[in-house]
């Protein structure tokens, strides 16, 4: 749905009213700083001791990220290892003034000078004792996080993997139990569950102020029809000295030792289903992990959908280019989830249904959740705002040009009231501040603050991130067999063998 700027601006409006004077002069007021927001919004104290000495081990686009994000009073990073020599130089030099900027900016020359760069993880672990090293960020491929990641756990290290968890949720388990049988915090970096603004919705949802959720809308969009357009497609826009380098490993058969067949699939790993997971992995998650939070972390019943390669490899659709491509991911997704609703333990038919989407050929929409309420409907937009408006009641109107406030409801919680207007919401009480961090730095800060105190605390722990996987996962394994799948109770116990990927009733 298309808003108008005054439309969006009572949603906000509306948004920062409902979470209450506290929450919201809160969320501003800390954001505007630019600091991280965990310590203070999530309850932990600021970390006594030294950082904790740290190796990012995938050093890309994403990984990139995660080091500009980096708390550097949790976190000290001493070590880098990636096998492309032009990911290793723009972890230094930075490639993007704001999300990238580089070690040499973000932590200075002279302590950047300090930080070692090995070619790979392998390398960097027969060094550990060396650096002193007592943690991992994990930041590469999908079909080498449970490998990397089990390598290192065995080393002693604990361990920080990007999402999705893991390629299989076989192996998801096999790093919750090592994990767990050698005392290491296994976090994975879903970052909703430290983002201050997903919390706050959170609470909205959990104290009723939608009322009953019965669907819940989210979308990930993007039109990467246009030659050059899609941000996955690398090959070609690579350093020369890093597809030469790994071509040479190919042939050499060290890049299969490392967990990739050819260069290519490596550097667009994102388009092949050998090394990534697609559109459900990639995005999806992020978006069911949210949806899940909504609904009060439930597990979903069932999942069925479609996806195709309908555009990209199709002669006659499309540029050239679109037609040679040699992705086999599918380019666009369509799946429904049924969760159980609020009262399903009483009646079974009380179900509220998530649909996701994600296309290569559309971005009209912004991506985002929309959750739809008996009382309220929620729009997350981009993950930086919060949308919030009435639904009308006998009592009072409501709809996208009603502005509310909360009030004490009859039964002790909370209830919105409204008044009609046109014109746009006060600056001042237009909500959260548009800079409002989205988790990165919070789920670092965390991390290292559960490492140094050896608290089970961590809020997308081993557990909470393989119930994440199971249903993107499973999303692909029912558009795969083209059915409906039902979640077993025995898929998401980390102690059980029991994974979707070899159940009868999903590969029959």
């Amino acid at each position: 749905m298309q808003l108008t700027p005054e439309q969006e601006a009572i949603g906000k409006h509306n948004f920062g009213q409902a979470v209450g004077v506290e929450r919201r002069e809160f969320l501003k007021s800390t954001a505007s700083a630019g600091v991280g927001l965990g310590a203070l919004y999530f309850g932990y104290e600021k970390l006594q001791g030294e950082p904790v000495r740290t190796a990012f081990i995938g050093t890309g686009d994403e990984g990139n990220v995660l080091i500009n994000e980096h708390p550097t009073a949790y976190m000290d990073i001493v070590a880098i290892a990636d096998l492309r020599p032009a990911n290793q130089k723009r972890t230094f030099t930075g490639s993007h003034p704001v999300a990238r900027r580089g070690l040499n900016k973000v932590l200075g020359r002279a302590k950047a000078d300090e930080v070692k760069v090995f070619k790979n993880h392998k390398e960097l672990l027969a060094q550990k004792d060396e650096l002193g090293l007592e943690a991992v960020v994990i930041a590469v491929p999908l079909n080498q996080h449970a490998p990397v990641a089990i390598e290192c756990m065995e080393a002693g290290l604990h361990v920080l993997c990007e999402k999705l968890m893991a390629k299989t949720v076989t192996e998801c388990k096999k790093m919750i139990r090592l994990a767990e049988s050698k005392d290491l915090k296994l976090a994975v970096g879903h970052q909703r569950h430290y983002s201050v603004l997903y919390s706050n919705a959170a609470h909205l949802t959990s104290t009723g102020v939608l009322g009953d959720i019965k669907f819940i809308r989210a979308q990930w969009h993007r039109n990467n029809s246009f030659p050059g357009s899609d941000a996955w497609q690398k090959w070609n826009k690579s350093h020369k000295t890093d597809r030469e380098l790994l071509e040479k490993m190919e042939k050499d058969g060290s890049l299969k030792e490392l967990g990739y067949e050819t260069a290519r699939k490596l550097i667009d790993w994102r388009l092949y289903s050998e090394t990534g997971g697609g559109l459900m992995a990639e995005l999806g998650s992020h978006q069911l992990d949210a949806a899940s939070i909504f609904l009060g972390k439930v597990h979903p019943i069932a999942v069925q959908g479609y996806g195709g390669k309908n555009f990209f490899g199709i002669d006659g659709v499309g540029p050239e280019s679109a037609q040679k491509d040699t992705r086999d991911i599918d380019d666009q997704i369509f799946v429904t989830f049924e969760f159980p609703g609020s009262q399903y333990a009483q009646n079974e038919r009380d179900i509220s249904v998530v649909t996701y989407s994600s296309m290569n050929t559309n971005r009209w929409e912004p991506y985002g959740e929309a959750v739809f309420g008996s009382r309220a409907t929620l729009v997350m937009k981009t993950e930086k705002e919060a949308l919030l408006y009435k639904e009308a009641s006998k009592a009072s109107p409501g709809g996208i040009e009603q502005r509310i406030w909360a009030i004490e409801g009859t039964g002790g919680g909370a209830a919105l009231d409204s008044y009609e207007t046109s014109a746009p919401a006060v600056a001042a009480d237009s909500g959260p501040a548009e800079s409002v961090s989205r988790g990165y730095r919070e789920e670092m800060e965390h991390f290292c603050y559960c490492i140094r105190t050896g608290r089970n605390e961590l809020r997308c722990d081993g557990r909470v991130a393989m119930a994440d996987a199971i249903m993107a996962l499973t999303g692909n394994l029912a558009m795969q067999y083209k059915k409906r799948i039902e979640f077993k109770d025995t898929w998401f116990d980390p102690d059980s063998d029991d994974a979707p990927e070899t159940d009868e009733q999903v590969t029959a």
